[in-house]
């Protein structure tokens, strides 16, 4: 960062719990979860766009609970839709500005979310059903997220990047 600049945003805040129906969830939770995973990237963004110059980047964490939603997360899964569209819709408005917005779609990947928010016999099972038959490693998402942050990423902006372990996001 420059003196007066921002170059860089990378919004990766995340609540997730799972519920088996939808009646199990409280008010006070969904609002929580949008709060958390679609609010704050919103507000971020809007602090940050006036520090930003041509060639800055925000990079937003979706997952692909976005366009292949598990029941049990419905909230979690709602608000990484919704970032999926803020990503692609501020993309096109801040795209005159030079400011390029993309985001990074995880698959499952093992976070302290994993054994906190699911039953044990979904955590031993995590990430079994990938292509690569295993979960992933949060640092096997860092080429994706800097990629978008590079240069080399100049002409990525609206950009969904899939880590995914093979999962399909079609």
């Amino acid at each position: 960062m420059c003196a007066g600049r921002l170059d860089i945003l990378v919004n990766n805040a995340a609540f997730q719990r799972t519920y088996d129906t939808i009646e199990e969830i409280e008010s006070e939770e969904w609002d929580t979860t949008l709060r958390t995973n679609i609010y704050a990237p919103f507000f971020l963004a809007k602090a940050a766009v006036p520090h930003m110059k041509e060639g800055s980047s925000i990079i937003n964490t979706s997952s692909i609970q976005s366009k292949d939603p598990s029941g049990n997360l419905l909230a979690y899964a709602t608000t990484k839709g919704a970032i999926s569209n803020f990503t692609t819709g501020l993309a096109e408005m801040l795209g005159p500005k030079g400011i390029r917005v993309n985001a990074v779609a995880p698959g499952p990947i093992w976070t302290p979310l994993i054994p906190s928010t699911m039953p044990p016999e979904k955590v031993k099972s995590f990430g079994s059903e990938t292509a690569l038959g295993r979960v992933g490693q949060p640092a096997e998402l860092a080429g994706a997220y800097v990629l978008l942050a590079s240069d080399e990423g100049s002409y990525m902006t609206g950009s969904i990047i899939p880590v995914t372990g093979g999962r399909s996001m079609i």
